[in-house]
């Protein structure tokens, strides 16, 4: 590794919207208490962890445009939302 330091505002437009849609596919709200919710999430979690691996391997590996990447991911994200009922502090459970 090099010692120097490289910012999101300095990357090409395209990593920036990979980096994007990868966070945004793997930033779920934690799941309520019930037993259901938990097992929602732990599914949601996996099945988007698979597709941006996925994804992150056609770029990495089979040399994919990035753009049309992170298009990709963030259709199958939408294609995935959260259905289970989030936590919150007030309780446990929206």
């Amino acid at each position: 590794m090099s010692d120097t330091t490289v910012r999101v505002d300095s990357l090409p437009e395209a990593a920036v919207a990979l980096l994007r849609a990868v966070h945004d596919a793997l930033d779920v709200p934690l799941p309520g208490l019930a037993d259901e919710d938990e097992s929602e999430y732990a599914a949601l979690l996996q099945r988007r962890s698979h597709d941006a691996l996925a994804i992150l391997g056609c770029v990495l590996e089979q040399g994919h445009d990035v753009i049309f990447a992170a298009g990709a991911l963030r259709r199958w994200t939408a294609d995935r939302p959260v259905t289970y009922t989030p936590w919150t502090d007030n309780g446990g459970a929206v």
